[in-house]
Protein backbone atom coordinates (compact mmCIF):
# COMPACT_ATOMS: atom_id res chain seq x y z
CA UNK A 1 0.00 0.00 0.00
CA UNK A 2 1.98 3.25 -1.58
CA UNK A 3 1.43 6.32 0.22
CA UNK A 4 0.78 8.65 -2.71
CA UNK A 5 -0.83 12.74 -3.45
CA UNK A 6 -2.67 13.80 -6.75
CA UNK A 7 -2.83 17.07 -8.30
CA UNK A 8 -4.85 18.29 -10.93
CA UNK A 9 -3.94 20.78 -13.05
CA UNK A 10 -7.05 21.98 -14.68
CA UNK A 11 -6.61 23.51 -18.57
CA UNK A 12 -9.51 25.57 -20.61
CA UNK A 13 -10.86 23.35 -23.50
CA UNK A 14 -9.04 25.18 -26.21
CA UNK A 15 -5.64 26.12 -24.48
CA UNK A 16 -2.82 23.75 -24.10
CA UNK A 17 -2.32 21.36 -20.92
CA UNK A 18 0.36 21.96 -18.21
CA UNK A 19 1.76 18.50 -19.08
CA UNK A 20 4.93 19.99 -21.21
CA UNK A 21 5.19 22.54 -18.41
CA UNK A 22 5.39 19.55 -15.40
CA UNK A 23 7.81 17.20 -17.78
CA UNK A 24 9.92 20.37 -17.80
CA UNK A 25 10.35 20.87 -14.37
CA UNK A 26 10.68 17.27 -13.19
CA UNK A 27 14.00 17.55 -15.63
CA UNK A 28 15.32 21.17 -14.39
CA UNK A 29 13.90 21.75 -10.89
CA UNK A 30 14.76 19.20 -8.73
CA UNK A 31 18.39 18.05 -7.62
CA UNK A 32 17.71 14.04 -8.80
CA UNK A 33 17.63 13.72 -12.62
CA UNK A 34 14.03 11.58 -13.58
CA UNK A 35 14.16 8.24 -15.13
CA UNK A 36 11.38 7.33 -17.22
CA UNK A 37 10.43 3.51 -16.09
CA UNK A 38 6.99 3.17 -18.53
CA UNK A 39 3.29 3.97 -19.21
CA UNK A 40 0.30 4.24 -17.77
CA UNK A 41 -3.23 4.11 -18.31
CA UNK A 42 -6.48 5.67 -16.30
CA UNK A 43 -10.33 5.68 -17.15
CA UNK A 44 -13.24 6.97 -14.57
CA UNK A 45 -16.31 6.97 -14.76
CA UNK A 46 -18.86 9.14 -12.56
CA UNK A 47 -22.53 8.31 -11.91
CA UNK A 48 -25.06 10.64 -10.14
CA UNK A 49 -28.50 10.03 -8.45
CA UNK A 50 -31.41 11.41 -10.21
CA UNK A 51 -33.13 13.97 -8.60
CA UNK A 52 -37.29 12.97 -7.56
CA UNK A 53 -39.81 13.51 -9.71
CA UNK A 54 -41.96 13.94 -6.69
CA UNK A 55 -42.26 17.18 -4.54
CA UNK A 56 -40.16 17.17 -1.37
CA UNK A 57 -42.39 16.53 1.75
CA UNK A 58 -39.57 17.33 4.34
CA UNK A 59 -37.18 19.95 5.05
CA UNK A 60 -34.45 17.56 5.03
CA UNK A 61 -35.71 15.63 1.63
CA UNK A 62 -34.82 19.37 0.13
CA UNK A 63 -31.42 19.33 1.39
CA UNK A 64 -30.30 15.81 0.65
CA UNK A 65 -27.25 15.71 -0.59
CA UNK A 66 -26.30 13.76 -4.45
CA UNK A 67 -25.47 10.88 -3.78
CA UNK A 68 -22.43 9.57 -6.33
CA UNK A 69 -21.31 5.75 -8.27
CA UNK A 70 -17.69 5.95 -9.17
CA UNK A 71 -15.99 3.22 -11.50
CA UNK A 72 -12.47 3.53 -11.79
CA UNK A 73 -8.98 1.35 -13.98
CA UNK A 74 -5.70 1.60 -12.86
CA UNK A 75 -3.18 0.26 -14.97
CA UNK A 76 -0.86 -0.61 -12.43
CA UNK A 77 -3.34 -2.11 -10.13
CA UNK A 78 -5.03 -4.67 -12.94
CA UNK A 79 -6.28 -7.25 -10.73
CA UNK A 80 -9.30 -5.17 -10.03
CA UNK A 81 -11.24 -2.22 -10.37
CA UNK A 82 -12.83 0.41 -7.94
CA UNK A 83 -16.22 1.26 -7.03
CA UNK A 84 -16.91 4.70 -4.61
CA UNK A 85 -20.51 4.51 -3.71
CA UNK A 86 -22.22 6.94 -1.41
CA UNK A 87 -23.77 5.60 1.80
CA UNK A 88 -27.30 5.48 1.62
CA UNK A 89 -29.18 8.47 3.23
CA UNK A 90 -30.85 7.20 6.50
CA UNK A 91 -34.17 5.78 6.47
CA UNK A 92 -35.33 7.89 9.02
CA UNK A 93 -34.59 11.49 10.95
CA UNK A 94 -34.69 12.21 14.40
CA UNK A 95 -36.84 14.80 15.42
CA UNK A 96 -35.49 18.39 16.15
CA UNK A 97 -31.76 16.95 15.17
CA UNK A 98 -28.87 19.02 16.72
CA UNK A 99 -27.55 21.71 14.40
CA UNK A 100 -24.10 19.48 13.21
CA UNK A 101 -20.56 20.69 13.83
CA UNK A 102 -18.86 23.23 11.48
CA UNK A 103 -16.70 20.84 9.26
CA UNK A 104 -13.06 21.20 9.75
CA UNK A 105 -11.30 21.79 6.20
CA UNK A 106 -9.86 17.97 5.48
CA UNK A 107 -6.23 18.29 5.68
CA UNK A 108 -4.55 18.24 2.29
CA UNK A 109 -7.27 19.57 0.33
CA UNK A 110 -6.37 22.93 -1.55
CA UNK A 111 -8.80 25.88 -0.50
CA UNK A 112 -9.90 26.67 -4.44
CA UNK A 113 -10.73 22.38 -4.75
CA UNK A 114 -14.10 22.52 -6.01
CA UNK A 115 -15.00 18.61 -5.09
CA UNK A 116 -14.93 19.37 -1.57
CA UNK A 117 -15.29 15.91 -0.26
CA UNK A 118 -18.10 17.00 2.45
CA UNK A 119 -20.54 17.63 -0.27
CA UNK A 120 -20.56 14.38 -1.46
CA UNK A 121 -21.35 12.71 2.14
CA UNK A 122 -19.86 9.21 3.37
CA UNK A 123 -18.30 7.09 0.81
CA UNK A 124 -17.93 3.50 0.90
CA UNK A 125 -14.97 1.81 -1.34
CA UNK A 126 -15.13 -1.92 -3.11
CA UNK A 127 -12.69 -3.54 -5.26
CA UNK A 128 -14.00 -6.21 -8.02
CA UNK A 129 -12.36 -7.99 -10.58
CA UNK A 130 -11.66 -5.54 -13.35
CA UNK A 131 -14.44 -7.64 -15.78
CA UNK A 132 -17.19 -7.18 -13.22
CA UNK A 133 -16.31 -3.66 -13.15
CA UNK A 134 -17.15 -2.86 -16.17
CA UNK A 135 -20.12 -5.82 -16.49
CA UNK A 136 -21.66 -3.74 -13.14
CA UNK A 137 -21.48 -0.37 -15.26
CA UNK A 138 -23.33 -1.42 -17.93
CA UNK A 139 -25.92 -2.93 -15.73
CA UNK A 140 -26.62 0.52 -13.84
CA UNK A 141 -26.20 2.61 -17.11
CA UNK A 142 -28.89 0.27 -18.63
CA UNK A 143 -30.95 -1.28 -16.04
CA UNK A 144 -30.92 1.32 -13.21
CA UNK A 145 -31.08 4.54 -15.64
CA UNK A 146 -34.36 6.30 -14.04
CA UNK A 147 -32.09 6.51 -11.07
CA UNK A 148 -28.61 7.02 -12.19
CA UNK A 149 -27.42 9.16 -14.53
CA UNK A 150 -24.08 8.40 -16.22
CA UNK A 151 -22.29 12.42 -15.81
CA UNK A 152 -18.71 11.77 -17.58
CA UNK A 153 -16.15 9.33 -18.75
CA UNK A 154 -12.33 10.71 -18.24
CA UNK A 155 -9.44 9.23 -19.37
CA UNK A 156 -5.80 9.05 -19.27
CA UNK A 157 -4.52 7.39 -22.30
CA UNK A 158 -1.19 7.00 -22.35
CA UNK A 159 0.68 8.60 -19.47
CA UNK A 160 4.32 8.27 -18.36
CA UNK A 161 6.25 7.44 -15.73
CA UNK A 162 8.96 8.76 -13.62
CA UNK A 163 11.42 7.52 -11.11
CA UNK A 164 12.97 10.96 -9.02
CA UNK A 165 14.74 9.58 -6.03
CA UNK A 166 12.71 8.11 -3.38
CA UNK A 167 9.67 8.79 -5.51
CA UNK A 168 7.51 7.66 -8.56
CA UNK A 169 5.46 10.03 -10.55
CA UNK A 170 2.94 9.58 -12.88
CA UNK A 171 1.79 12.23 -14.98
CA UNK A 172 -0.78 12.46 -18.16
CA UNK A 173 -3.45 14.79 -19.50
CA UNK A 174 -7.41 13.83 -18.45
CA UNK A 175 -9.20 13.63 -21.64
CA UNK A 176 -13.09 13.57 -21.23
CA UNK A 177 -14.83 10.73 -23.62
CA UNK A 178 -18.43 11.42 -22.70
CA UNK A 179 -20.35 13.17 -22.63
CA UNK A 180 -18.19 15.55 -25.04
CA UNK A 181 -14.58 14.93 -26.24
CA UNK A 182 -12.59 17.39 -24.29
CA UNK A 183 -9.42 17.76 -22.61
CA UNK A 184 -9.75 19.05 -18.74
CA UNK A 185 -6.28 19.18 -18.03
CA UNK A 186 -3.23 17.08 -16.25
CA UNK A 187 -2.78 15.12 -13.03
CA UNK A 188 0.43 14.11 -11.46
CA UNK A 189 0.68 10.97 -9.10
CA UNK A 190 3.34 11.49 -6.73
CA UNK A 191 3.95 8.19 -4.54
CA UNK A 192 6.38 7.68 -1.50
CA UNK A 193 8.57 4.46 -1.78
CA UNK A 194 11.11 5.11 0.32
CA UNK A 195 10.77 3.34 4.07
CA UNK A 196 7.18 3.30 5.06
CA UNK A 197 5.13 1.49 8.09
CA UNK A 198 2.22 1.59 5.98
CA UNK A 199 4.14 -0.37 3.17
CA UNK A 200 5.43 -2.61 5.46
CA UNK A 201 2.19 -3.42 7.20
CA UNK A 202 0.38 -4.02 3.72
CA UNK A 203 3.37 -6.53 2.45
CA UNK A 204 3.38 -8.13 5.96
CA UNK A 205 -0.65 -8.44 5.78
CA UNK A 206 -0.33 -10.30 2.22
CA UNK A 207 2.46 -12.34 3.07
CA UNK A 208 0.37 -13.55 6.18
CA UNK A 209 -3.22 -14.62 4.25
CA UNK A 210 -0.68 -16.85 1.77
CA UNK A 211 0.68 -18.18 4.58
CA UNK A 212 -1.89 -18.35 7.18
CA UNK A 213 -3.21 -16.97 10.05
CA UNK A 214 -1.26 -19.33 12.35
CA UNK A 215 2.43 -18.37 10.97
CA UNK A 216 3.04 -15.62 13.84
CA UNK A 217 2.21 -18.45 16.19
CA UNK A 218 4.06 -21.23 14.26
CA UNK A 219 6.85 -18.97 14.03
CA UNK A 220 7.26 -17.89 17.55
CA UNK A 221 6.94 -21.46 19.51
CA UNK A 222 8.91 -23.35 16.90
CA UNK A 223 11.03 -20.78 16.19
CA UNK A 224 10.48 -21.53 12.11
CA UNK A 225 13.16 -18.72 10.17
CA UNK A 226 11.48 -20.11 6.89
CA UNK A 227 8.17 -18.11 7.57
CA UNK A 228 9.61 -15.01 6.31
CA UNK A 229 7.16 -13.36 8.88
CA UNK A 230 9.37 -10.99 10.82
CA UNK A 231 7.04 -10.93 14.00
CA UNK A 232 9.35 -8.42 15.99
CA UNK A 233 8.31 -6.11 13.34
CA UNK A 234 4.88 -5.57 14.91
CA UNK A 235 5.45 -5.14 18.89
CA UNK A 236 2.42 -3.92 21.24
CA UNK A 237 3.13 -0.68 20.78
CA UNK A 238 2.31 0.04 17.11
CA UNK A 239 -0.95 1.10 16.96
CA UNK A 240 -3.67 3.52 14.63
CA UNK A 241 -2.07 6.44 15.46
CA UNK A 242 1.67 5.46 14.79
CA UNK A 243 -0.47 5.20 11.16
CA UNK A 244 -1.62 8.49 10.93
CA UNK A 245 1.55 9.61 11.45
CA UNK A 246 3.15 7.88 9.19
CA UNK A 247 0.70 9.10 6.33
CA UNK A 248 1.17 13.02 7.73
CA UNK A 249 4.45 12.46 7.79
CA UNK A 250 4.51 11.39 4.08
CA UNK A 251 2.40 13.72 3.40
CA UNK A 252 4.12 16.78 4.18
CA UNK A 253 7.37 15.19 1.64
CA UNK A 254 4.65 14.79 -0.88
CA UNK A 255 3.83 18.30 -0.80
CA UNK A 256 7.71 19.35 -0.35
CA UNK A 257 8.02 17.12 -3.81
CA UNK A 258 5.21 18.82 -5.54
CA UNK A 259 6.37 22.66 -4.06
CA UNK A 260 9.89 22.58 -5.37
CA UNK A 261 8.22 21.76 -9.32
CA UNK A 262 6.75 25.52 -8.54
CA UNK A 263 3.24 24.83 -10.36
CA UNK A 264 0.76 26.96 -9.27
CA UNK A 265 -3.10 26.46 -9.84
CA UNK A 266 -3.33 22.90 -8.61
CA UNK A 267 -6.05 20.75 -6.98
CA UNK A 268 -4.60 18.53 -4.13
CA UNK A 269 -6.07 15.06 -3.04
CA UNK A 270 -3.42 13.57 -0.69
CA UNK A 271 -5.34 13.04 2.89
CA UNK A 272 -8.77 13.02 1.76
CA UNK A 273 -11.63 11.12 4.09
CA UNK A 274 -11.20 7.03 4.91
CA UNK A 275 -7.73 7.51 3.58
CA UNK A 276 -5.51 4.36 5.28
CA UNK A 277 -8.47 3.11 6.62
CA UNK A 278 -7.41 -0.59 4.81
CA UNK A 279 -3.98 -0.64 6.14
CA UNK A 280 -5.44 0.13 10.27
CA UNK A 281 -7.74 -3.24 9.59
CA UNK A 282 -4.71 -4.73 8.43
CA UNK A 283 -2.85 -3.42 11.14
CA UNK A 284 -5.68 -5.32 13.49
CA UNK A 285 -5.96 -8.53 11.78
CA UNK A 286 -1.53 -9.01 12.19
CA UNK A 287 -2.33 -8.58 15.44
CA UNK A 288 -5.35 -10.67 16.24
CA UNK A 289 -3.34 -13.62 14.09
CA UNK A 290 -0.56 -13.58 16.83
CA UNK A 291 -1.44 -16.93 18.60
CA UNK A 292 -3.72 -18.84 16.35
CA UNK A 293 -2.95 -22.48 15.82
CA UNK A 294 -1.45 -22.35 11.97
CA UNK A 295 -3.98 -23.49 9.31
CA UNK A 296 -3.61 -26.48 7.21
CA UNK A 297 -2.34 -26.37 3.41
CA UNK A 298 -5.73 -27.31 2.20
CA UNK A 299 -7.64 -24.35 3.97
CA UNK A 300 -5.42 -21.37 3.20
CA UNK A 301 -4.59 -22.87 -0.30
CA UNK A 302 -5.62 -19.79 -2.66
CA UNK A 303 -7.50 -20.34 -5.67
CA UNK A 304 -5.87 -19.82 -8.92
CA UNK A 305 -8.10 -17.16 -9.94
CA UNK A 306 -7.98 -15.28 -6.56
CA UNK A 307 -7.39 -11.44 -6.06
CA UNK A 308 -4.07 -11.70 -4.52
CA UNK A 309 -3.78 -8.13 -2.75
CA UNK A 310 -7.71 -6.77 -2.96
CA UNK A 311 -6.93 -3.53 -1.60
CA UNK A 312 -3.96 -2.52 -3.55
CA UNK A 313 -4.61 1.31 -4.57
CA UNK A 314 -6.97 1.89 -2.59
CA UNK A 315 -5.97 5.07 -1.61
CA UNK A 316 -4.83 5.93 -4.69
CA UNK A 317 -8.13 5.64 -6.02
CA UNK A 318 -10.22 7.89 -3.49
CA UNK A 319 -7.43 10.72 -4.26
CA UNK A 320 -8.27 10.51 -8.28
CA UNK A 321 -11.85 10.11 -7.65
CA UNK A 322 -11.92 13.24 -5.20
CA UNK A 323 -10.64 15.15 -8.19
CA UNK A 324 -12.26 13.68 -10.86
CA UNK A 325 -15.99 14.48 -9.22
CA UNK A 326 -15.68 17.70 -11.09
CA UNK A 327 -17.85 19.52 -8.77
CA UNK A 328 -20.73 17.43 -10.54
Amino acid sequence: MAITGVYFIPSNPNASTALATVTERLHTALAEEPTLVGRWFLEHKLMRDTPSCLPASTPQQRQAQPRYMQFLSLSYHANHGFIYTSEPAATTTPTNPPPAPAAAPTAGASSGSPSSSSSAGPMVMTTVPLASSSTLFHHFGYACQPFWCHRHTVTVPGGAVYDVGDFRVRVGDVRQTQPAARIRGTVVEIEWRGPSLVSSIAAQALLAKKMGPGAYAATGAEGDGDSAIDVSFFPDGVEEADVEAEYAASAALIREFWARLGIEGAREAILVPDVGREVKEQLKRLKAQQGMQRESEEKREQQPDEDPDPTAGVDSARQFMEIFRFNR
